[in-house]
């Protein structure tokens, strides 16, 4: 009676246990989250609660739009304000993930009577799927190691500065939801392949969708669950739970995939989904032989494995060969021009120079490593080795994702920001195995007379780690063999008390504990804690200045203290309340969805650069002379010219520095632009030493038109030294409008001189010949 009575105590304790270690996670799991959604707000305090960057200005006039028109009238919106004369069908090329959410979030508050606004719900959109994605990753290293490693890579997660400098408050992009999408994809993924569940893999396939309604890179997930699928098939660990977790994502996943109006039948068409496809056959094929091999003999079997691998073959010669013929049908091999510049860094420099102009496509360097991920770079090697103690499925596709993203990183900057949850989950698995050996080994060294462990003096450095090992399994066994003993003794027990008796050891009951010395445990963990503390540090400070600050907003500080410069909200009110509805504004494409946004006008090309030859007619104006400039805007109805000049403040993203992009995509689709007429000796220079063909172009005298008036000198404070063309006048262009610091200027087109009849009389019919041929209207476009 007493040991049912003690056996009812301990199940009850540990059910108290369990039940206060969930409520303590619960509550770990909150705080994270508070953590994360909070230390993205720097942006809001410093600041104001304002939109960041270029495209999410593009994202809040759709989510506008949504919130105000409904879905309906959103699927079918002709934007006629962009991209002038063509048009843009926005339903059919934007991903539509982000604007549904937060028109969904926006519609949920202010139907519980909660009147929030359209910008307030983008502005904290990213901050509160930053918390999602901490729990995604929470529930992923879980699966894989347990709590105690979720709860470390949640809280690396919610800090990381990669993270960060894409979630931040304002930061209202694709990404900002894609991320919790990507993680939660996985999770599903590896929780499918934990349970064999078809529950979870159904609800995989439409984590997956919403992916692909989210972000482009979708495609990453749909060749990484491949890629981990043939290496479990190459390695001999297929099972059913394989198969549940993959034919249902790649047949219910690429159906919903189709349903996405910006993707369509790319999900079959495209090489960047053929993969998917391949391991799928190659899937079914592995499972007929299974299911073959558990029906017959193993004479039967071979040969029925001689008939299914034929056919098998014959299969995937076919679908290779129907592979290579689509493939081979497309210019580009059936690859997007990002992908190809995934897949061969060299790619968009030679091919497709818009790509290679953007700043983000560029390759990261070692500095940015270490900004972004900090000592995750260091901890993520020991991360990799406990996976592989013991390498399971769940742990083997952490590494493999790893393993990629690390590579894709390489390749393009924009891609730290896959990197960072891969990174966060193996440095959170190494933290906590270190943290669960030092912890344990000064548990275990603690003084203890009641349960017959050696005490801590008796522990040397020299004991070996077996030996204490040794003496706890065997006290344990002892104590379990002689509780037993006092009931009835059974044939098992009289076996379990001969073996005891026999050997010190049981193999079921042996923990392998790697035993250090209370100095050394106490000194790892101090330098632990101080690891982790510089981390928080960095952490923060990224958070506050790296990537707190908006860009349509500068700051900078100097002995005088903070200087704010506003000027492109200054310009885009200005055309917004000076110029008429219908003008229309030509810029570089960076500032087109701004333009859009907040000047409420209609422009030539923007941030979308889905029409490289329309950039590239842009780009000819601005390298072209002013005459030939004028002509080219003209014909495209173009009212205003707008450019940015960082000479003044010395701000050196502007349109000067980026002009060099302008030419080289100018000259992809106008052969008479040719780059080495902008450069003397191979080097691009504004100053007295630049060419004839830099200083007479529309961007040059744009930009530097009365700069001289500055200072007297015309010193370029971005580019460091004076310019070398000061004085001259502009005839077709007059300047309307700069901003205060003039980092905007804002010039119209002059209107073409009426001529007069009849004032002029040609007096040689040779020179009235010569005329009429020079009064034909000259080509602007060659």
């Amino acid at each position: 009676m007493a040991e049912v009575e003690a056996s009812t105590a301990a199940s009850g304790g540990d059910r108290l246990r369990k039940a206060s270690g969930g409520v303590l996670c619960a509550f770990t799991l909150l705080l994270i989250g508070v953590l994360a959604f909070s230390i993205r707000l720097f942006s809001v305090i410093k600041y104001e609660s304002v939109i960041h960057e270029f495209d999410p200005y593009f994202n809040y006039r759709v989510t506008q739009f949504l919130s105000k028109s409904g879905i309906y009238e959103f699927w079918n919106w002709f934007d006629d304000r962009t991209w002038y004369p063509l048009g843009r069908v926005i339903g059919g090329t934007v991903y539509p993930g982000l604007t549904l959410t937060a028109g969904t979030i926006w519609w949920l508050l202010n139907s519980i009577n909660i009147p929030l606004s359209v910008e307030t719900v983008c502005v904290f959109t990213a901050p509160i799927f930053s918390a999602n994605a901490s729990w995604a990753t929470y529930l992923l290293t879980k699966e894989a190691k347990g709590h105690g490693a979720g709860l470390m890579a949640a809280t690396i997660l919610a800090m990381v500065p990669s993270y960060i400098s894409r979630s931040v408050a304002g930061s209202y992009d694709n990404e900002a939801v894609a991320i919790f999408a990507l993680i939660f994809t996985f999770y599903l993924y590896v929780k499918t392949l934990n349970t064999g569940s078809l529950f979870y893999a159904t609800l995989n396939a439409l984590s997956y969708f919403y992916m692909v309604c989210s972000w482009g890179g979708y495609t990453f997930i749909i060749n990484l669950i491949p890629m981990h699928v043939l290496l479990c098939i190459i390695t001999g660990r297929y099972s059913s739970r394989l198969y549940i977790a993959y034919a249902p994502l790649v047949v219910l996943g690429t159906l919903l995939a189709a349903l996405v109006p910006v993707v369509g039948f790319n999900a079959v068409l495209t090489s960047e989904h053929f993969a998917s496809f391949l391991v799928f056959i190659i899937l079914h094929v592995v499972a007929l032989v299974y299911f073959i091999k558990g029906l017959l003999t193993p004479r039967l079997f071979k040969v029925a494995m001689t008939f299914v691998l034929t056919v098998g073959l014959a299969l995937c010669f076919a679908a290779v060969a129907i592979l290579v013929a689509l493939v081979a049908s497309s210019p580009t091999k059936g690859w997007s021009g990002r992908s190809l510049s995934l897949l061969d860094p060299t790619y968009a420099n030679k091919y497709i120079p818009i790509i290679a102009s953007v700043s983000e496509h560029q390759p990261p360097t070692w500095p940015s490593y270490f900004m972004d991920i900090n000592v995750l770079a260091f901890l993520v090697p020991a991360g990799i080795i406990s996976c592989f103690l013991p390498l399971s499925d769940a742990s083997s596709f952490l590494v493999l994702y790893l393993v990629t993203s690390v590579y894709f990183s390489g390749v393009m900057v924009r891609l730290m920001l896959v990197l960072a949850p891969a990174a966060c989950i193996l440095s959170g698995i190494a933290l906590s195995e270190a943290f669960n050996v030092l912890t344990r080994s000064m548990k275990f060294q603690r003084p203890r007379s009641d349960d017959g462990l050696p005490a801590a003096e008796d522990i040397t450095p020299g004991t070996s780690s077996t030996a204490v090992t040794i003496a706890k399994s065997g006290n344990i066994t002892k104590e379990k063999t002689e509780n037993v003993s006092k009931g009835r003794p059974s044939k098992k027990n009289r076996k379990e008390k001969e073996w005891v008796g026999s050997s010190p050891v049981r193999p079921d009951m042996e923990e392998k504990l790697c035993v250090l010395p209370a100095e050394a445990s106490a000194m790892g963990i101090l330098f632990l804690i101080i690891l982790c503390g510089l981390y928080v540090v960095h952490c923060v400070w990224a958070a506050a200045e790296a990537y707190s600050a908006p860009s349509i907003v500068l700051t900078s500080h100097s002995h005088e203290g903070l200087h704010v410069f506003d000027d492109f909200r200054e310009s885009y009110a200005w055309l917004r309340h000076n110029t008429e509805v219908d003008d229309k504004v030509a810029s570089w494409w960076d500032y087109g969805y701004q333009t859009t946004a907040m000047a409420n006008r209609t422009v030539i090309v923007d941030n979308n650069t889905w029409n490289n030859t329309h950039i590239a007619t842009v780009g000819t104006a601005m390298s072209s002379p002013e005459k030939a400039a004028w002509e080219i805007f003209n014909s495209l109805d173009v009212k205003y010219v707008l450019v940015v000049f960082g000479g003044l403040i010395g701000y050196p993203s502007d349109d000067i520095n980026k002009f060099l992009w302008m030419v080289r995509i100018g000259s992809g689709e106008f052969p008479h632009i040719k780059e080495e007429d902008y450069l003397r000796d191979g080097n691009y220079r504004v100053d007295a030493q630049g060419t004839p063909t830099t200083l007479n172009c529309l961007m040059y005298k744009l930009c530097y038109y009365r700069f001289v008036e500055t200072d007297g000198k015309g010193f370029d404070r971005a580019r460091r030294y004076e310019i070398g063309r000061k004085h001259f006048k502009l005839t077709h262009f007059e300047e309307v409008f700069t901003t205060h610091h003039w980092m905007v200027r804002i010039y119209k087109l002059k209107p073409q001189k009426n001529r007069i009849r009849g004032k002029l009389k040609l007096k040689s019919s040779s020179k009235a010949s010569s005329m009429r041929k020079g009064a034909g209207k000259k080509n602007p476009w060659q």
